[in-house]
């Protein structure tokens, strides 16, 4: 179960690749037209600002699972084992709430995004904003995995350290910059 969890983001990690690189590509394809021969492709203006909010949602749920998000490590640092737990609990509780109202937002909102298409692509805005569907499930699944393995004392030392920031050597250092 591992290795398929592990391929699938790895999976992921590369869609955030090709969605950078598309991006990359369209807008600067567009800027050269723009500048050296008074024209554009309408569609890449469009693509490139839904590849970005695509790499955006996707982008979160990798984070989160790699732990890579903004936290209050200089409070958590205070504590010792038990309220570090406690503090991931009640972490990992706000995380799920805020998520499921996420994904549910998205589900109140999925109706008008299908009835609306994009200017240029003619793309169903569902395309674009149903994004929220993948990141609000994909949090909240994270979430319960590890509000489960905090329940039931499965969680490791590495990791409490790591929610404290105490596993900082220069290589995760140099992974945050």
């Amino acid at each position: 179960m591992q290795r398929a969890t592990d391929t699938f983001y790895r999976i992921l990690e590369f869609l955030l690749i090709f969605l950078l690189s598309a991006m990359a590509v369209m807008v600067f394809v567009n800027v050269v037209l723009r500048y050296g021969f008074n024209s554009g492709l309408n569609i890449s203006d469009e693509l490139s600002r839904y590849f970005f909010v695509w790499l955006t949602f996707i982008g979160a749920v990798v984070a989160f699972r790699e732990h890579s998000h903004v936290g209050v490590e200089t409070l958590v640092m205070l504590f010792g084992r038990k309220g570090r737990i406690i503090c991931m609990i009640l972490a990992n509780i706000i995380i799920i709430a805020v998520s499921a109202i996420f994904f549910w937002g998205t589900w109140k909102q999925a109706p008008i995004n299908a009835s609306m298409a994009a200017p240029v692509t003619k793309l169903p805005m569902i395309w674009v904003y149903g994004i929220g569907f993948f990141t609000g499930a994909g949090v909240v699944l994270i979430a319960l995995e590890r509000l489960f393995r905090l329940l039931t004392g499965r969680v490791t030392e590495e990791e409490i350290a790591a929610f404290a920031g105490e596993n900082m050597d220069l290589e995760h250092l140099s992974e945050r910059v």
